[in-house]
């Protein structure tokens, strides 16, 4: 795991607190961080409940900040995780990515779209 990935990994446990133990488990699970797994497994799962409920709005708008700073990041690895995980997921119920997109950076919405058509979807 690159340096960008393990700041991705504190940065969502900090917006995250509740995933913590779900991380470490996965981790001693697997003896090593997946970055997929954990993405989609630990991470996803909340922001879903997050964007199903709304109610938080301060820290959606805080996480899609962050995710907008990833989306415009440099570093292909971070990016290409990102992609194929968070916006995969977010792109695999239309209500929730139309709930996502209120809180989505312009350059997220982009990738989101992209991650999109790599699957298929319109």
């Amino acid at each position: 795991m690159n340096e960008k990935s393990e700041e991705f990994f504190r940065i969502m446990l900090d917006f995250l607190p509740s995933a913590e133990d779900e991380y470490r488990e996965s981790i001693e699970y697997y003896g090593e961080v997946l970055e997929t797994i954990i993405i989609e497994r630990v991470f996803m799962p909340k922001i879903i409940k997050l964007l199903s409920e709304e109610r938080n709005i301060n820290l959606l708008e805080s996480i899609f900040k962050y995710f907008e700073e990833v989306s415009n990041d440099e570093d292909a690895h971070l990016k290409n995780i990102f992609s194929i995980t968070v916006l995969e997921i977010l792109g695999n119920d239309r209500s929730i990515l139309e709930t996502a997109q209120k809180y989505m950076g312009t350059r997220t919405i982009q990738l989101q779209i992209e991650a999109d058509r790599a699957l298929g979807r319109i």
